[in-house]
């Protein structure tokens, strides 16, 4: 399966697809012992579908793990709680990359210096432009810092927890507020979803990076990667 077709697969599907790999079973195998069929197996994996809670129990008895694992019910947990993938190894990630890894909104790392040492948060994001559109409060940490031009780093990241791999990107630069309200407004406009945290986050603060860095760790014979100790 190309990285496009599991860009599109659902948190369960990934699992189910990463649980029956790991088991060494086929489609057709995990369909035998579900009395399902190979078809619906591979619906389930690379779409959306949402099987009921009778036949979810099934497919845990199948592969071996509880329902609530299968579906992400200790997804809550601190991620990278796995041991590390067998021969793993580690690349650079370009830059063009890495903006496509970062898509064009997400949630991500936001650290700022502070008189108390440096801070690090989570933040909803939106891509501009090659620049990284942020909301704050009027009297935060990163409104003080934009307010000065302050270099501050963002970081985002996906941890693939059934394969023991994932990504990070880094981006280092000074950021500013917003000149003017009009061109505030134009830019909240551009978001794709105001801030999670709530309201009274109307401050738009932009980072324009210097520095994009990015890694991904691999492990050989994970969807996507060749096998091999050299990936």
């Amino acid at each position: 399966m190309n990285s496009a077709a599991r860009h599109r697969m659902s948190d369960l599907g990934r699992r189910v697809e990463a649980r029956r790999s790991r088991l060494g079973l086929s489609r057709e195998e995990v369909a035998a012992r579900t009395g399902s069929t190979p078809g619906y197996i591979t619906l389930l994996e690379e779409q959306l579908p949402t099987p009921g809670i009778e036949f979810l129990v099934r497919l845990a008895d199948a592969l071996d793990t509880t329902l609530q694992d299968l579906t992400g019910y200790t997804a809550d947990l601190a991620p990278g709680r796995g041991r590390a993938g067998y021969h793993a190894h580690t690349d650079e990630i370009d830059e063009s990359e890495c903006w496509a890894l970062l898509d064009d909104h997400g949630v991500g790392r936001v650290a700022v210096m502070s008189g108390d040492g440096p801070e690090i948060f989570p933040m909803n994001y939106q891509v501009v432009g090659g620049e990284v559109l942020l909301m704050t409060g009027e009297d935060t940490p990163l409104a003080r810092a934009a307010a000065s031009g302050t270099v501050i780093a963002f970081e985002e990241d996906q941890v693939d927890e059934a394969f023991s791999q994932g990504w990070s990107v880094l981006l280092v630069g000074p950021v500013r507020t917003a000149p003017n309200q009009v061109t505030a407004r134009a830019l909240r406009q551009t978001a794709y979803s105001m801030p999670w945290a709530g309201t009274d986050r109307d401050t738009v603060v932009v980072l324009s990076p210097r520095r994009v860095t990015g890694r991904r760790v691999s492990v050989p014979g994970a969807p996507g990667v060749p096998s091999g100790p050299e990936g």
